[in-house]
């Protein structure tokens, strides 16, 4: 149950603190009051999109935060303790706040949260029915989703979406498998003539680079031998060569070690140098005897880089690219080998898939066709009530070209709502004001099997008055009975029969605009449902109407979760106190 709702800076509300109550809350007020931006503000907190322009002229951020009562919720605790998010003395607050440049925030029980989670938990709390749901009606999938709520169809639903998704999945495989088979088998000839070429060649990674390097000293055997040769010459070969000029050296060093013995080590230098250059000649001297000029080699070797490079040329700029493009071709010729097999496995298994959905659907078919004589009936039973004595609802099924992802069967709604008059679907024979009554008395029956304990009314009435005004305040009133209901009506007859009723307000501060709210009791609810009435509220024929009105009003008692509800706000306060200020 929502205990509270506090609003700051959103729109024209400067700060509101709504306390609610058990039963029949109305929120009354004159047109452009405030009412509907209090909905708004609502479902912001219940995860609506927030936009920037939401915040009030001069704030620098909006703020809406909720109080809630689920000592009687427990599966919502069970989702609550999966997130991690801890709840003491049965107290859920829930905020949302929106800065002026557009970004959004959320918090349970003072735990950052995103707005999906907020969503999700209050998708659990509070239902809204907005005045445009009526419309909304008309909708075959609505009707249909209306339906599914009343026999409590979600789970064989999911099981029906994840059946047609699976087929689906299935046979998106099986297209896409043909589709390349079909390409593979057109290309076959030039894939095999990839394969055949690349495997004549025969190429290994890298082999490139040494053909190259090879190419090049069989290219200039003749230049590296001589070089070689004029190397070692100059290092060993005669008087003129350096070992002979170094002797000198060696001579010097000699002595010089033998006049101080510190010098030795310089010594040891020259050896290991002298050692090196002898070591360099005999190399190179190798190196000039090994190379040997093979022209019969170097045109194999030309011709073998010739055919890499063709390869290269063709399937890529390099030998793994060639191996690649040779690789992806026999893996497409194996398709056209292999590919009924394939296509015959995806086959088997999307006909035990098309069985899989077939069998699901018939279940959820069952069900529907189980439930909707008793929900049109239920339905039906309401409709005199709501000024509508011969009004009755029927469910047509019209079974579908093929099962979807919602089942075998569209669903839609007929009625009469009139005396003589045949069934015809709700767009055809129903006003908007006899929508919001169908509407009304769909969502009475439904609210029954509803867990969420807040269900919202925003202006449902529309479009009736009168008697049919008084009966639908009594049907709110009843539903109140087992839920928390919050209705935002212009109609006496509804306010007339609230538990608590709360009045928005309008008020202007030198250029500054404020809405604020009043819980009004005693003669300010007469005044206020004389107003209603379109009376003079100060004269004492319309406050004696109104007060007549409350009087009738009251012949439903107040719920007996209302003893609770002194209880439930201490808690509130208590709670918030311990979280923080108030928004």
């Amino acid at each position: 149950m929502l205990v509270e709702l506090r609003i700051r800076n959103v729109a024209v509300i400067d700060t509101v603190v709504l306390p609610l109550a058990p039963g029949l809350n109305v929120l009354t007020g004159e047109t452009g009051a405030g009412k509907s931006l209090i909905i708004g503000a609502l479902g912001m907190l219940l995860g609506e999109r927030a936009a920037a322009d939401r915040v009030r002229q001069g704030a620098d951020r909006a703020t809406v935060e909720g109080v809630f009562d689920i000592a009687a919720q427990h599966n919502l605790r069970e989702q609550l303790d999966t997130l991690g998010i801890e709840c003491e003395d049965d107290l859920l607050v829930l905020k949302r706040e929106v800065a002026a440049q557009g970004r959004s925030r959320a918090w349970i029980n003072g735990s950052p949260v995103t707005a999906a989670v907020l969503a999700q938990i209050g998708a659990h709390l509070v239902t809204v029915h907005g005045q445009h749901d009526a419309r909304q009606l008309l909708d075959a999938e609505h009707q249909r989703d209306l339906l599914d709520a009343y026999v409590q169809a979600d789970d064989v639903r999911r099981r029906v979406a994840d059946a047609h998704g699976a087929l689906e999945l299935l046979r998106r495989r099986e297209r896409e498998l043909e589709a390349r088979r079909q390409e593979a088998a057109r290309r076959a000839d030039y894939l095999r003539y990839v394969v055949r070429e690349v495997d004549e060649v025969n190429p290994v990674v890298g082999e490139d680079d040494t053909l190259e390097a090879e190419i090049r000293r069989l290219s200039h055997a003749e230049e590296l031998q001589s070089l070689a040769a004029q190397a070692a010459q100059a290092i060993a070969g005669d008087e003129r060569a350096a070992l002979s000029r170094l002797a000198g050296v060696r001579r010097a060093l000699s002595s010089l070690a033998r006049i101080d013995a510190d010098t030795s080590a310089l010594q040891s230098g020259f050896d290991a140098a002298v050692y090196s250059l002898e070591e360099l000649a005999r190399e190179l001297e190798t190196y000039a005897e090994g190379v040997e000029a093979d022209p019969e080699r170097l045109r194999v070797l030309e011709r073998r880089r010739d055919a890499l490079l063709g390869l290269m040329r063709k399937y890529g700029p390099s030998l793994p690219e060639v191996l690649t493009t040779a690789a992806d071709a026999r893996a497409e010729l194996e398709l056209v080998d292999s590919g009924e097999l394939d296509l015959a496995a995806i086959a088997d298994a999307r006909a035990a898939a098309e069985g899989a959905l077939v069998e699901v659907a018939a279940e959820l078919t069952r069900l529907r066709q189980g439930g909707a004589r008793h929900f049109a009936q239920a339905v039906s039973t309401l409709l005199p009530e709501l000024g509508m004595p011969d009004g009755r609802v029927e469910v047509v099924f019209e079974r579908a070209a093929d099962i979807g992802p919602r089942g075998a069967e569209s669903v839609q709604f007929v009625a009469a709502l009139n005396a003589g008059v045949e069934l015809r679907p709700l767009g055809r024979i129903a006003s908007g004001g006899e929508l919001a009554r169908v509407l009304l008395a769909m969502s009475t029956v439904l609210a029954r099997l509803q867990a969420v304990p807040t269900l919202v009314f925003d202006e449902v009435d529309a479009g009736v008055g009168g008697a049919v005004a008084w009966q639908v305040g009594a049907l709110m009133r009843r539903v109140a009975s087992h839920h928390q209901v919050l209705a935002i009506s212009h109609l006496a007859q509804i306010a007339a029969r609230a538990h608590h009723h709360v009045v928005v307000h309008k008020s202007a501060v030198g250029t500054v605009t404020t809405a604020d709210t009043t819980i009004v009791t005693g003669d300010a609810r007469i005044t206020e449902v004389a107003r209603m009435l379109g009376g003079d509220a100060d004269r004492e024929v319309s406050r004696a109407h109104a007060r007549e009105l409350i009087e009738r009003g009251e012949d439903v008692e107040v719920p007996a979760a209302a003893t609770r509800d002194n209880a439930a706000a201490d808690r509130s306060r208590k709670g918030a106190q311990r979280r923080g200020k108030p928004v």
